[in-house]
């Protein structure tokens, strides 16, 4: 929740390669106190079945930065593991590049974005083994 000094953060993933929220997809949060500040990491959390991601850490007051590493690697390695995925994911890439270690060309998605107190933030992550997508929800 925020307040009238400080900004508070949501985000969800969506995984677009099958439609589906992307459940299990651990998140860190760290803030800053303006741009030549250092980072300050607040902890995290892991996305639920629904792909959200409910109890991020409060930012401190004076936060005017904020920095969400979602660790997306481990997401595509279980699923790399599942025939049915591969095949759709197969299907709908016919031509892309295939990185067969991780299933991920993209091992970990860090987005960086700037706040202002009082006002919410929700990050939403449009993911799939070969790109992704971010934009301020509401």
């Amino acid at each position: 929740m925020s307040t009238d000094t400080t900004a508070s953060v949501s985000t969800h993933i969506l995984d677009t390669s099958v439609g589906r929220p992307a459940e299990g997809v651990a998140i860190q949060l760290a803030a800053r106190s303006g741009r030549d500040a250092n980072w300050q990491a607040l902890g995290g959390s892991a996305t639920d079945a629904d792909g959200r991601c409910k109890d991020l850490p409060a930012l401190p007051e004076g936060t005017t930065h904020v920095r969400l590493d979602f660790a997306v690697e481990q997401y595509f390695e279980q699923f790399g593991q599942s025939e049915q995925f591969e095949n759709k994911q197969a299907d709908a890439q016919q031509d892309a590049p295939a990185n067969r270690d991780s299933g991920a060309f993209f091992p970990e998605v860090a987005i960086t974005f700037a706040v202002r107190p009082g006002e919410h933030y929700h990050v939403p992550l449009l993911l799939n083994p070969f790109g992704y997508s971010v934009y301020r929800g509401s």
